[in-house]
């Protein structure tokens, strides 16, 4: 009986989540905030707390994504939100015990589930990730039953020599899109393989494996492509390696930087999620140019302008001044926190699906620092 229950608590809370999507299509509202850049992702920060987890975001994404969470737990710790990162983190894994594994989404009523439908790759990177980074303190029952997520992890996604099997679906950060195993999913098996030695789980892989395979598969020589099969910048898998310090190397930062600078990624706002495709992307049902045109081009995302943000304050580089000011610009003129916004920084409304506002991911706009006025 257990198992057709939770099988029917994944249903609802997917069928529910893609009923609060094309609601918010067609009759959601975008609330505004008054004040500077600063100051409006505060008000949305304090708003996406609500005594038990916190949201990812004010419109249809009301509920709890592991991968969303996971990118900002460390920058919640650091803007000493400590406590509700924990609190957040023992909600979900009482959930994720329940349902006897860990997916990516739970629904506020504690319906597990996964959208669009695969499980994730990332998801326990991202879980092991804000555990270690928070430092919080796990259960005796709660560090077997993630031993028990690892092996599962290990059997159904790696291959004997630890990297990624070819042909097994699964969601990752780009969802919308089918990839040959993207530098983003590896650069995640790398950190997940990092946290594992540090919260002393049994995983049988060092993080220097992953580094190889970036090294050897990814690096073009101006950035890690999207995947092993196209030569294309996508800026989750260039630039999430090197934000979660997967790998370290300056002169591949450095280089990625400049390329984003050289193609004009940059412009007008901070960031474009990429470039046209060299040859066509393989989408996901519903998720393609035709019901999401440009969802995942070369619209402009928050989430990935903050990754890029975080490197060019982290190695000193001098366009820090103005791409900050320029993404402030952005905030203060929807004065919300966008999911994406179209090539002109104008609302991305398509046929199918309305960008969502107040995202959670604010807080890794908060943890930057303000730059220097020259006097």
């Amino acid at each position: 009986m257990k198992p057709l229950i939770r099988a029917f608590g994944a249903v609802a809370g997917l069928l529910r989540a893609e009923y609060r999507q094309i609601y918010n299509r067609y009759f959601g509202t975008v609330e505004r905030f008054e004040g500077d850049a600063r100051t409006v992702g505060q008000q949305i920060l304090a708003r996406l707390w609500a005594g038990d987890f916190y949201r990812t975001s004010l419109g249809h994404y009301n509920f709890f994504w592991m991968r969303d969470f996971g990118t900002v737990a460390d920058s919640l710790t650091h803007l000493n939100e400590t406590t509700h990162v924990h609190y957040t983190l023992r909600w979900a894994l009482r959930h994720y015990m329940r349902a006897g594994t860990i997916t990516l989404c739970i629904d506020k009523s504690g319906h597990t589930f996964n959208a669009p439908g695969k499980p994730g790759i990332d998801t326990l990177p991202w879980l092991l990730h804000s555990i270690y980074t928070s430092r919080y303190a796990m259960t005796a029952e709660e560090h077997e039953f993630l031993q028990t997520e690892v092996d599962k992890y290990v059997e159904r996604f790696l291959d004997e020599t630890g990297d990624i099997k070819k042909d097994v679906k699964f969601a990752e950060m780009r969802d919308a899109v089918f990839y040959d195993r993207s530098a983003y999913a590896v650069a995640l098996v790398g950190r997940l393989a990092l946290c594992a030695e540090k919260l002393r789980f049994e995983f049988p892989f060092t993080l220097t494996r992953y580094q190889e395979i970036l090294r050897k598969e990814y690096w073009t020589g101006d950035f890690l492509r999207a995947d092993r099969a196209s030569q294309t910048f996508s800026s989750d898998s260039a630039l999430v390696p090197f934000y979660l310090e997967v790998l370290t190397d300056r002169d591949m930062v450095n280089a990625t930087l400049d390329y984003i600078s050289k193609i004009e990624l940059n412009k007008p706002y901070p960031l474009k999620y990429g470039e046209v495709p060299k040859k066509p992307l393989k989408y996901r049902f519903g998720m393609g140019p035709l019901n999401m045109p440009n969802y995942t081009e070369t619209s402009i995302w928050t989430w990935h302008a903050t990754f890029y943000l975080h490197l060019l304050h982290r190695y000193e580089r001098p366009e820090y001044t103005e791409q900050y000011r320029k993404f402030c610009e952005l905030i203060e003129l929807h004065g919300s926190y966008p999911e994406l916004l179209n090539p002109d920084a104008s609302w991305y409304n398509a046929p199918f699906y309305k960008s969502d506002p107040g995202m959670v991911w604010v807080a890794l706009f908060l943890e930057l620092p303000e730059p220097k006025r020259v006097l």
